[in-house]
């Protein structure tokens, strides 16, 4: 068993970008674990291939009665400022993020804009196989045959499922995968004091803003900047953030668990934000439900 789970982490990013969401993925994950510990025969194989075959094929069980999995900005136009945040979307509609200490270092640092959000959306796209061979082959730099004899079969047929689904993914926008400390320091100091003004300045002129579970979402930063007065803070006065990952902050609104949030920059601003109003995302984090107090993970 020790040997399997030294697998744990890349499977699970393989996993999520097959399912779009990390509670999915820890899930899949387990399953292929549990089936590989009862199954595995050294004599059929290496056991890295065994491990993503099966869970390839529990992926695409998950898929079979699954909806799309998709972002605010796939669902309808940007909102308007003042317009209400309309009814919450099931957590199953969504794409869901996977924090960085659940999948593998290495595989991170080569190759961090798989994981993005825009990108894990634009898979949701193609069908599950065809899915699996763009991750394998794009993605994780797997061999037409390697892929081949997983998914059991032809090199040929490989190589057509990749043609067809680098055609189908949609385009999405340049990789924004900067780690950019001064900035974030700069945005947590201004989010915390809700200084409009510094946020705004902070933010690209072209930036987006979304809310899941809501399909509300803003599209520039003078929208963004009438959505903040108007708000007076509420939401945002009385918070602290706290690291999570990269670019992720866990929010914490009068000291109890209140939102994951997400932020993409480059070129010394903040390019989007994804506020997922889930505290249930904060143990996936390894975050308290609350900062301050007593430790209610």
């Amino acid at each position: 068993m020790i040997e399997l789970e030294r697998h744990r982490k890349e499977l699970a990013g393989y996993c999520y970008r097959m399912l779009g969401s990390g509670f999915e993925a820890e899930d899949a994950v387990q399953e292929t674990l549990t089936r590989a510990w009862k199954t595995f025969d050294p004599e059929r194989g290496a056991l890295r291939p065994w491990l993503y075959g099966i869970a390839t094929n529990v992926c695409v069980d998950m898929l079979r009665s699954a909806r799309r999995r998709a972002r605010a900005m796939d669902l309808g136009p940007a909102a308007e400022p003042g317009a209400d945040l309309g009814v919450p979307i099931p957590y199953e509609r969504w794409v869901y993020p996977m924090p960085d200490q659940l999948m593998d270092p290495a595989e991170l640092a080569i190759s961090r804009e798989s994981v993005r959000l825009a990108f894990v959306a634009a898979l949701q796209h193609l069908p599950p196989r065809q899915r699996a061979v763009l991750i394998l082959r794009d993605v994780l730099a797997w061999s037409a045959a390697e892929v081949a004899d997983l998914l059991e079969t032809s090199v040929a047929a490989v190589n057509s499922a990749l043609q067809r689904a680098r055609a189908t993914l949609p385009a999405t926008a340049e990789p924004r995968l900067e780690v950019d400390e001064d900035l974030l320091a700069r945005y947590v100091d201004a989010f915390e004091r809700f200084d409009v003004d510094t946020l705004v300045a902070l933010t690209h002129e072209d930036a987006v803003e979304s809310m899941p579970p809501f399909a509300w979402w803003l599209a520039g930063r003078e929208a963004m900047r009438a959505v903040l007065v108007a708000s007076g803070g509420e939401g945002c006065r009385g918070s602290k953030l706290v690291r999570a990952g990269a670019n992720t902050f866990g929010q914490y609104l009068n000291g109890e668990a209140f939102a994951i949030v997400i932020l993409e920059t480059s070129g010394g601003l903040i390019r989007g934000t994804t506020t997922y109003l889930d505290p249930n995302l904060f143990p996936l984090y390894d975050l308290p439900m609350s900062f301050g107090g007593p430790d209610r993970k």
